[in-house]
């Protein structure tokens, strides 16, 4: 979970390092250009960023006129960089002392989702042009790696997760980009990816179908799928067993939801979910907790609990000096520990 709903980058960097494994946060409400589809867009050919109605316009005429000078500098890493003016947050935490971690993580959105988010002079997502999306693939990769390797400078174990919530849309009859399509274009991405290969969905997911594309870090909510359906089971364990990591999305994010919850009810929810796996295949419930991340479920940049909602009135209540979305995500995060401490005591896991 990247995106944040702060306006102090500051406090959000602090809550961000407290983490075992932080990330530099994504701030939109600092600024548009900290938007994740406008830090994106940097340099890409045929777009014009619109910071006053806070749109990304893409022109396919400017495209094509742009796309000769774009090929001559492809070679450039500033042309994939993500500048100061495009994210103050993520300059901010690259100048932080990040060695000592476990690890840091960086984020970037996907093509998927870029693709069928900036539509055309025609209203037309740009994923469905075939030239458009080639440069937009390759393009995306080379922002990856150029982030993962300023993120490897400051720690050796770093890693960048491409966010994905396109990827949901591809299994709908109303989509003109097919789950078959993306999984072909998929696997030239990621081919080219340097470091771990990260995917981070929060939308509905088809788990087997994500565990299949040849990523190695899959982050997802896995607080909304309720249960494990046992026809999951073999992909999940097919993925860990060549040495996959999981980041479970367990902690929900709307105030609604979170009220209800503790970190005994959300590890219970995920051992069943382990216990499903396991019953299905040869993995032990010790082997995938051993590769296993927890993490709030979503970014909360809306409390999506009804207007009115007794529960939201007794957030804002507590919350004097910050938003309710705020609020919610920090407690989310406050979730963390004690879930953490509650699966290494049951899974006899070790710092």
């Amino acid at each position: 979970m990247g995106i944040m709903p702060y306006t102090d980058i500051e406090k959000a960097l602090e809550f961000a390092l407290s983490l075992d494994i932080p990330f530099w946060p994504q701030l939109p409400r600092v600024s548009f250009y900290e938007d994740m589809y406008a830090q994106a867009s940097q340099n890409f050919p045929g777009m014009v960023v619109d910071t006053e109605n806070k749109r990304l316009n893409f022109s396919t005429v400017r495209f094509e006129q742009e796309l000769g000078g774009y090929f001559e500098k492809m070679d450039d890493t500033e042309t994939f960089a993500l500048s100061e003016k495009y994210s103050m947050v993520y300059h901010k935490f690259l100048a932080k002392e990040t060695g000592g971690y476990y690890a840091i993580r960086g984020q970037i959105t996907g093509p998927v989702s870029f693709g069928f988010n900036v539509i055309d002079e025609n209203r037309k997502p740009i994923i469905y042009n075939d030239e458009v999306r080639a440069v937009l693939f390759d393009f995306i990769q080379k922002k990856v790696n150029v982030q993962y390797h300023e993120l490897r400078e400051r720690n050796p174990d770093a890693f960048v997760w491409v966010d994905e919530p396109g990827l949901g849309y591809v299994f709908s009859g109303y989509s003109g980009y097919n789950d078959r399509q993306a999984q072909e274009d998929y696997l030239g991405f990621l081919q080219g990816l340097e470091g771990p290969k990260g995917l981070h969905l929060c939308a509905n997911v088809n788990l087997p179908y994500l565990l299949n594309l040849g990523i190695e870090v899959l982050s997802f909510d896995a607080h909304q799928i309720e249960f494990m359906p046992r026809e999951y089971a073999g992909a999940v364990a097919e993925f860990l067993r060549g040495d996959g990591v999981i980041c479970w999305g367990i902690i929900p994010t709307e105030s609604a939801i979170l009220k209800r919850e503790t970190p005994e009810r959300l590890a219970s929810r995920l051992i069943d979910y382990w216990e499903v796996v396991s019953r299905n295949t040869d993995l032990t419930q010790e082997q995938i907790s051993e590769q296993a991340l927890v993490a709030p479920a979503r970014c909360c940049l809306r409390d999506i609990s009804e207007e009115g909602d007794e529960i939201t009135a007794q957030i804002q209540e507590r919350c004097q000096f910050s938003t309710i979305e705020e609020c919610i995500v920090e407690r989310a995060f406050t979730f963390l520990p004690e879930l953490s401490w509650i699966l290494r005591k049951r899974y006899h896991l070790h710092d």
